[in-house]
């Protein structure tokens, strides 16, 4: 049994408790929180059996720590716990810079264990339906993925107030909050585009709340789109010169439609987890246990984070 500690109290880390709760072989054992009191709380709340306020406690009571605090906190907080000789499971985004991602990878190789991103999309078998579907689309020429979701927070923008997901030096913002959805999408069907380029809008607190990026490809341009100011429920594509793949969700694809040119549309129907991060906490099981080499997983997240900040660059 693989024991872990959860780090944040936030609701992500109550959806990823409750997927640990459907894979066999792994269990939260302990809540670390720097306010006891919340801590405790939150383990009553979601039936942890423990809590702390000092990370070193966790040392020889539990294998791994999942990282579900701030962005801007993730690499310090990583770090500590590969010192503990913990495995880490960081909440996408992995952390705010690949240099960041990149010494934390060499320094838990170091260590003997795994570092590893949470990218629920990259994992959940829709994602799997459109990579055996795409010979049918033939030579891929257009790719258009978005993922655009107006939050209830930013009522609290408007207000003037900057809460967390809104928060420039906490790393918020929607690309690394939504963006990176489609991003590690596009990369994990086409690996890392020959260019970057995009650009964002800036929100009062000085985050950004929306933006577009281009990834370029040899033959093919992909358009990238993300909000968390606005909202909708357009589809994403990938356009070939044989047809077309219609995608209902990024983050969770459960309806792919191929449509061949001039012919009638097949639907394909995944039946999937509706909490998809079970597919990330089964990797992250498989990992630990050694049973494949993390890397291809850490090149994915260098990739996206290498593109967000190429985004990030060009948007100023």
């Amino acid at each position: 049994m693989i024991r872990l500690a959860t780090i944040g109290t936030s609701t992500i880390t109550e959806r990823f408790i409750e997927a640990v709760s459907r894979v066999d072989g792994v269990a939260v054992e302990v809540a670390y929180s720097r306010d006891l009191d919340r801590g405790r709380a939150f383990a009553e709340r979601t039936g942890i059996p423990d809590a702390v306020d000092d990370l070193a406690a966790l040392a020889g009571r539990v294998d791994a720590v999942y990282v579900g605090s701030p962005n801007g906190a993730h690499a310090t907080q990583a770090r500590a716990a590969i010192d503990l000789g913990l495995h880490v499971f960081l909440e996408k985004p992995a952390t705010p810079t690949s240099e960041e991602f990149a010494d934390l990878v060499a320094h838990a190789a170091a260590r003997g264990v795994v570092v590893f991103e949470g990218m629920r999309n990259a994992y959940d078998p829709g994602l799997r339906t459109v990579r055996d579907l795409l010979p049918k689309v033939g030579v891929v020429r257009r790719v258009s993925f978005a993922l655009c979701q107006r939050s209830a927070r930013y009522d609290l923008v408007l207000q003037g107030e900057t809460p967390n997901i809104f928060d420039p030096a906490l790393s918020g913002g929607a690309l690394f909050d939504l963006g990176v959805y489609p991003l590690s999408a596009a990369i994990a069907l086409f690996g890392a585009p020959d260019a970057v380029t995009g650009v964002t809008v800036t929100i009062a607190t000085g985050a950004d709340g929306a933006g577009t990026a281009l990834l370029t490809y040899p033959g093919f341009v992909a358009d990238i789109g993300f909000s968390k100011i606005t909202a909708s429920t357009r589809p994403s594509e990938i356009q070939g010169e044989l047809g077309t793949l219609t995608i209902d969700r990024i983050t969770d694809p459960r309806v792919v439609v191929f449509t061949p040119l001039g012919g009638e549309p097949e639907e394909h129907r995944i039946d999937g987890d509706d909490n998809n991060m079970t597919y990330e906490v089964a990797r992250f099981v498989a990992l630990v246990r050694g049973e494949d080499d993390p890397n291809v997983d850490q090149q994915r997240t260098l990739a996206v984070l290498r593109a967000v900040e190429v985004i990030r660059g060009a948007a100023g």
